[in-house]
Protein backbone atom coordinates (compact mmCIF):
# COMPACT_ATOMS: atom_id res chain seq x y z
CA UNK A 1 0.00 0.00 0.00
CA UNK A 2 1.38 3.38 -0.95
CA UNK A 3 2.36 6.43 1.52
CA UNK A 4 -0.18 8.59 -0.09
CA UNK A 5 -2.98 6.98 0.80
CA UNK A 6 -1.67 7.34 4.48
CA UNK A 7 -0.91 11.13 3.85
CA UNK A 8 -3.40 13.75 4.52
CA UNK A 9 -3.61 17.05 2.78
CA UNK A 10 -2.48 19.63 5.17
CA UNK A 11 -5.18 22.53 6.34
CA UNK A 12 -3.92 26.05 5.10
CA UNK A 13 -2.91 28.12 7.82
CA UNK A 14 -3.95 31.76 7.67
CA UNK A 15 -1.29 34.29 8.03
CA UNK A 16 -3.13 37.57 7.64
CA UNK A 17 -3.17 37.29 3.63
CA UNK A 18 -6.57 36.69 2.64
CA UNK A 19 -6.92 35.92 -0.73
CA UNK A 20 -4.09 33.18 -0.60
CA UNK A 21 -5.61 31.69 1.76
CA UNK A 22 -9.24 31.22 0.83
CA UNK A 23 -7.95 29.84 -2.53
CA UNK A 24 -5.90 27.20 -0.67
CA UNK A 25 -8.90 26.69 2.17
CA UNK A 26 -11.85 26.66 -0.43
CA UNK A 27 -9.66 24.21 -2.11
CA UNK A 28 -9.83 21.60 0.75
CA UNK A 29 -12.75 22.02 2.15
CA UNK A 30 -13.83 21.13 -1.74
CA UNK A 31 -11.55 18.02 -1.38
CA UNK A 32 -13.13 17.01 1.58
CA UNK A 33 -16.67 17.77 -0.07
CA UNK A 34 -17.33 20.11 2.41
CA UNK A 35 -17.60 23.92 1.07
CA UNK A 36 -21.22 23.34 0.31
CA UNK A 37 -21.47 24.21 4.25
CA UNK A 38 -19.61 27.83 3.53
CA UNK A 39 -21.47 28.35 0.28
CA UNK A 40 -24.94 27.30 1.32
CA UNK A 41 -24.93 26.75 4.82
CA UNK A 42 -26.94 24.36 6.95
CA UNK A 43 -30.63 24.27 5.89
CA UNK A 44 -33.25 25.87 7.96
CA UNK A 45 -35.88 23.36 9.55
CA UNK A 46 -39.79 24.22 9.20
CA UNK A 47 -42.28 23.12 11.28
CA UNK A 48 -43.52 21.43 8.72
CA UNK A 49 -40.24 19.42 7.51
CA UNK A 50 -40.04 15.74 7.02
CA UNK A 51 -38.40 13.13 8.83
CA UNK A 52 -35.98 13.20 6.14
CA UNK A 53 -35.45 16.65 6.00
CA UNK A 54 -34.83 16.51 9.61
CA UNK A 55 -31.82 13.77 8.84
CA UNK A 56 -30.50 15.98 6.45
CA UNK A 57 -30.67 19.10 8.60
CA UNK A 58 -28.56 16.85 11.80
CA UNK A 59 -26.43 15.68 8.82
CA UNK A 60 -25.28 19.07 7.58
CA UNK A 61 -24.84 20.24 11.28
CA UNK A 62 -22.72 17.53 12.01
CA UNK A 63 -20.71 18.54 8.60
CA UNK A 64 -20.73 21.52 9.41
CA UNK A 65 -18.98 20.69 13.01
CA UNK A 66 -16.15 19.28 10.63
CA UNK A 67 -15.52 22.42 9.09
CA UNK A 68 -15.51 24.94 12.02
CA UNK A 69 -12.56 22.17 13.24
CA UNK A 70 -10.97 22.43 9.86
CA UNK A 71 -11.04 26.46 10.30
CA UNK A 72 -10.23 26.57 14.53
CA UNK A 73 -6.88 24.56 13.23
CA UNK A 74 -6.08 27.13 10.20
CA UNK A 75 -6.86 30.23 11.86
CA UNK A 76 -4.49 31.55 14.90
CA UNK A 77 -6.16 32.41 18.64
CA UNK A 78 -6.18 35.93 18.41
CA UNK A 79 -8.42 35.91 15.30
CA UNK A 80 -10.56 33.30 16.42
CA UNK A 81 -11.10 35.50 19.79
CA UNK A 82 -12.49 38.03 17.26
CA UNK A 83 -15.02 35.87 15.57
CA UNK A 84 -15.75 33.25 17.81
CA UNK A 85 -19.78 34.45 18.56
CA UNK A 86 -20.08 33.20 14.73
CA UNK A 87 -22.20 29.84 14.82
CA UNK A 88 -21.78 28.40 11.78
CA UNK A 89 -18.54 27.54 9.60
CA UNK A 90 -20.18 29.71 7.12
CA UNK A 91 -20.78 32.45 9.31
CA UNK A 92 -17.13 32.47 10.41
CA UNK A 93 -15.69 32.25 7.02
CA UNK A 94 -17.60 35.24 5.73
CA UNK A 95 -16.49 37.29 9.70
CA UNK A 96 -13.01 36.38 8.28
CA UNK A 97 -13.59 37.48 4.49
CA UNK A 98 -14.74 41.01 5.53
CA UNK A 99 -12.38 41.87 8.17
CA UNK A 100 -9.01 40.54 6.32
CA UNK A 101 -10.01 40.82 2.37
CA UNK A 102 -10.93 44.76 2.68
CA UNK A 103 -7.62 44.87 5.22
CA UNK A 104 -5.59 42.99 1.88
CA UNK A 105 -7.08 46.02 0.31
CA UNK A 106 -5.63 48.55 2.55
CA UNK A 107 -2.78 46.72 2.49
CA UNK A 108 -2.51 47.05 -0.67
CA UNK A 109 -2.75 50.74 -0.89
CA UNK A 110 -0.05 51.75 1.78
CA UNK A 111 2.61 49.82 -0.98
CA UNK A 112 3.11 52.82 -2.59
CA UNK A 113 4.25 54.59 0.25
CA UNK A 114 6.24 52.20 1.36
CA UNK A 115 8.06 51.56 -2.27
CA UNK A 116 8.60 55.63 -2.03
CA UNK A 117 10.43 55.17 1.23
CA UNK A 118 12.40 52.05 0.31
CA UNK A 119 14.20 53.93 -3.25
CA UNK A 120 14.80 57.14 -0.37
CA UNK A 121 16.46 54.95 1.87
CA UNK A 122 20.06 55.73 3.02
CA UNK A 123 22.37 55.75 6.04
CA UNK A 124 22.32 58.83 7.89
CA UNK A 125 26.01 59.78 9.31
CA UNK A 126 26.79 59.03 12.56
CA UNK A 127 24.02 55.74 12.69
CA UNK A 128 24.86 52.68 13.68
CA UNK A 129 25.52 49.87 10.84
CA UNK A 130 22.66 47.88 13.10
CA UNK A 131 20.28 50.64 13.39
CA UNK A 132 20.17 51.06 9.81
CA UNK A 133 20.11 47.38 8.97
CA UNK A 134 16.92 46.74 11.64
CA UNK A 135 15.26 50.27 9.85
CA UNK A 136 15.91 48.22 6.46
CA UNK A 137 14.27 44.96 7.73
CA UNK A 138 11.44 47.12 8.84
CA UNK A 139 10.70 48.70 5.23
CA UNK A 140 11.48 45.14 3.11
CA UNK A 141 9.18 43.37 5.68
CA UNK A 142 6.40 45.26 5.61
CA UNK A 143 6.62 45.35 1.47
CA UNK A 144 6.63 41.58 1.55
CA UNK A 145 3.69 41.90 3.94
CA UNK A 146 1.66 44.22 1.69
CA UNK A 147 2.03 41.68 -1.45
CA UNK A 148 5.37 43.14 -2.89
CA UNK A 149 7.78 40.25 -3.87
CA UNK A 150 11.41 41.83 -2.40
CA UNK A 151 14.26 39.83 -4.30
CA UNK A 152 16.91 39.61 -1.31
CA UNK A 153 19.62 41.04 -4.11
CA UNK A 154 18.33 43.99 -5.01
CA UNK A 155 18.06 44.57 -1.11
CA UNK A 156 21.64 43.56 -0.31
CA UNK A 157 22.69 45.91 -3.18
CA UNK A 158 20.53 48.82 -2.09
CA UNK A 159 22.26 48.24 1.55
CA UNK A 160 25.75 48.37 0.17
CA UNK A 161 24.93 51.70 -1.98
CA UNK A 162 23.02 53.23 0.47
CA UNK A 163 25.69 52.89 3.27
CA UNK A 164 27.71 56.23 4.62
CA UNK A 165 31.48 56.60 3.27
CA UNK A 166 32.79 55.69 6.78
CA UNK A 167 31.77 51.83 5.30
CA UNK A 168 32.86 52.05 1.57
CA UNK A 169 36.10 49.62 2.75
CA UNK A 170 33.75 47.49 4.01
CA UNK A 171 31.72 47.19 1.23
CA UNK A 172 34.44 46.22 -1.15
CA UNK A 173 35.70 43.89 1.16
CA UNK A 174 31.77 42.67 0.72
CA UNK A 175 31.94 43.03 -2.63
CA UNK A 176 34.88 41.13 -3.62
CA UNK A 177 34.43 38.13 -1.27
CA UNK A 178 31.47 37.56 -1.65
CA UNK A 179 28.98 36.41 -4.52
CA UNK A 180 26.04 39.48 -4.06
CA UNK A 181 23.64 37.72 -5.93
CA UNK A 182 23.41 34.80 -3.30
CA UNK A 183 24.28 36.93 -0.18
CA UNK A 184 21.53 36.80 2.25
CA UNK A 185 20.15 40.08 3.56
CA UNK A 186 20.98 38.32 7.44
CA UNK A 187 24.74 37.22 5.93
CA UNK A 188 25.33 41.01 4.74
CA UNK A 189 24.00 41.91 8.03
CA UNK A 190 26.45 39.76 10.14
CA UNK A 191 29.62 41.21 7.80
CA UNK A 192 28.92 44.69 8.77
CA UNK A 193 28.35 44.10 12.28
CA UNK A 194 31.69 41.96 12.38
CA UNK A 195 33.43 44.89 10.09
CA UNK A 196 32.01 47.50 12.64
Amino acid sequence: MSIEKFMQPVIPRFDGHYDFWSLTMENFLRKKELWQLIEEGIPVLEATSTEEQRKSVAEANLRDLKVKNYLFQAIDREILETILDKSTSQEIWHSTQKKYQGSMRVKRAQLPALQRESELLSMKEGEKGDAYLGHTHSIVNKMKLNGEKVDSSTVVSKILQSLTAKFNYVVCSIEESNDLSTLSIDELHGSLLVHE
